[in-house]
């Protein structure tokens, strides 16, 4: 396996490898990354689809790309997907994936098409004071002593960040500024988090600093993501006769360990509660989903909580890791993401709202019509003074295709689950989904005496507690997640969140789909190039619109230096004048 860029490898279609017509492939789990993996196999590995086996637990595909109307409790939604321009491999995927609604046409095209008809961007990104506009203004409000500090963060080498949290890299004048505010509402990051993970999302999406406050760096799907992403697959997957095993519990994967090489030999699962084992010879590839963000979620409804249960599960995602952990310290190390759900878990909740008593308020704050079937918040609003950090959002309506008219469908999250709220007293944990919207209402700006009755019979809200959502962005160091393709490996591959490749950052649908690229094409040998990650933190011109950007337009003249640092930069301005520096630097307003 090998990277590459720009279009000449882009638009090639590879050779049929060697061999492949005698292999199978049998992958764990169904989320977007498994499934990608799937769609590689039979697309540039041209794999027979019958010779492709996906082992599922649930009766459902697509993982936490989720997206569905339960009858006894409604729609819910676990998260939403925020995507990027520059997701090169996620491209790469869905130019050849059709759509579903429209024939003839690539899930790519659709999203693109979108996408420039209705372009993303924010009116209002954080409330205050019972829904008044918190006047962020599109700045990021920080200290020029804490943009060095987020600028020595970029050039510290990862070694250095080992096991480190966010706080101890940064101080207030970075934690409680604007750029704070709106990175760690977007991304989800609390202070207690990697610090290398929070050096690589810089590094990686330096291109887009500008778009961080008015989230004109976003794109969105037209629907939630299982019914614009995870179907389109579905049905693609399908067409090739690849096989999908439901209710199909892998449990541990036996290896033979080698000095020289490594051999997957067996997957034990549970078929329908009964234990069932797949014996696998050198020509039997495996791809790992390993370890799991939505593990241990559970459901409320409005009149009942979601229950709090981090207690791993014999069989679940992280019980098997575990076991092939224990088998080869090449395997990883899961201990580090799942020993601390306090600092890995947030809460979200779906609402729909059911008349047309609450749509006003939301309008009042989106500035749009959420009705008019384009962008409506344009990503979340932030309860800036929230006990909870309540962020919201209603992308375009409807979200999901059965969506009765006249009716929103939302989302809402918390990253603080064990503070006692500002209008609901009690933590976001305890909360029913009727009490979460109540305090929603009540940062909405809904008059206090009207709330409990519009949480009651205006809106259906569905809270989701999810004990590991953040797992992934637990302090870590190399080695505590096993590489895509583990040295030695023969016919086994991890997939996903918590498999390690170069400079790409988690939590992304690019991340999951390029472990997916990169194990298939290593795995099979296919002789075309995987896309590397986006090269905006080489190019001068990302580097220097950041650092205007980040200081809220200030150039190099706005800095506060002392007499003798003000003369050696006179003097420095001297010897560039009339150069291509000069020009570059006057292009992007730094002089």
């Amino acid at each position: 396996m090998y990277y590459g860029s720009g279009n000449y490898e882009a638009f090639a279609r590879p050779l049929k490898p060697e061999g492949v017509d005698t292999k199978s492939a049998y992958i764990v789990g169904s989320g977007l990354g498994a499934l990608a993996a799937a769609c590689f196999l039979v697309r540039d590995g041209q794999m027979k689809g019958e010779r492709v086996h996906i082992l599922e637990k649930e009766d459902l595909p697509g993982g936490a790309c989720d997206g569905y109307e339960f009858p006894d409790r409604g729609f819910v939604m676990r998260g939403g997907r925020e995507m990027d321009n520059h997701f090169e491999c996620m491209w790469d995927l869905f130019r050849s994936i059709p759509s579903i609604e429209t024939e003839g046409v690539s899930v790519l095209d659709e999203y693109y098409w979108l996408n420039k008809k209705d372009p993303n961007y924010s009116l209002m990104r954080a409330t205050e004071r019972c829904g008044e506009d918190a006047h962020t203004d599109g700045k990021f409000n920080i200290s020029d002593k804490g943009a060095m500090e987020i600028m020595h963060l970029f050039f510290t080498p990862d070694e250095e960040l080992y096991n480190k949290r966010i706080d101890e890299i940064f101080d207030d004048e970075v934690l409680n500024s604007n750029f704070w505010l709106y990175w760690r509402t977007m991304f989800a990051f609390e202070n207690w988090h990697s610090a290398l993970e929070m050096k690589l999302y810089v590094q990686r999406y330096i291109h887009h600093i500008g778009g961080l406050p008015d989230f004109t760096a976003l794109r969105f799907t037209k629907y939630n993501q299982y019914e614009s992403m995870i179907l389109p697959m579905i049905e693609y997957l399908k067409s090739f006769n690849v096989q999908f095993h439901y209710r199909t519990q892998v449990v541990n994967v036996e290896f033979d360990i080698q000095k020289d090489k490594k051999v997957a030999k067996r997957i034990i699962c549970l078929h329908e509660g009964k234990e069932e084992t797949i014996d696998l010879s050198e020509d039997d590839m495996v791809y790992i989903t390993n370890g799991g963000c939505v593990e241990n979620s559970t459901l409320g409804d409005q009149n009942h909580p979601a229950a709090f249960k981090p207690e791993l599960k014999a069989g679940g995602g992280w019980d098997m890791w575990k076991k092939i952990a224990a088998q080869d310290s090449s395997f990883g190390h899961p201990e580090k993401f799942c020993s601390n759900p306090e600092q890995s878990n947030w809460m979200s909740a779906t609402v729909t709202t059911l008349d047309d008593k609450i749509p006003p308020y939301v309008q009042r704050i989106c500035k749009r019509d959420p009705f008019s079937g384009g962008v409506v918040t344009g990503g979340i609003v932030t309860a800036k003074d929230s006990n909870w950090l309540l962020s919201w959002t209603f992308n375009r309506q409807p979200q999901f295709r059965t969506q009765p008219k006249g009716q929103l469908v939302g989302w809402i999250y918390g990253l603080f689950s064990d503070k006692p709220g500002n209008f609901v007293k009690k933590t976001m944990r305890e909360c029913t989904g009727k009490e979460i919207c109540m305090e929603w209402l009540y940062h909405m700006g809904v008059p206090e005496n009207e709330i409990e009755e519009l949480a009651e019979h205006s809106a259906n809200t569905v809270p989701c507690m999810m004990p590991y959502i953040t797992a992934f962005f637990m302090p870590r160091e190399a080695g505590d997640r096993p590489l895509v393709v583990p040295e030695g490996a023969v016919n086994f591959a991890f997939l996903g969140q918590f498999a390690e490749t170069k400079r790409d950052t988690i939590f992304t649908t690019e991340y999951s789909i390029r472990t997916a690229m990169e194990a298939v094409y290593t795995l099979l040998n296919i002789d075309r190039a995987v896309p590397e990650v986006w090269g905006s933190v080489y190019d001068i011109r990302d580097l220097l619109n950041a650092t205007v950007k980040l200081r809220d337009g200030k150039g190099i003249n706005d800095l506060d230096l002392g007499f003798k640092e003000k003369i050696a930069l006179k003097e420095a301005l001297k010897k560039i004048q009339g150069t291509e520096i000069e020009r570059l630097l006057k292009e992007y307003h730094l002089i």
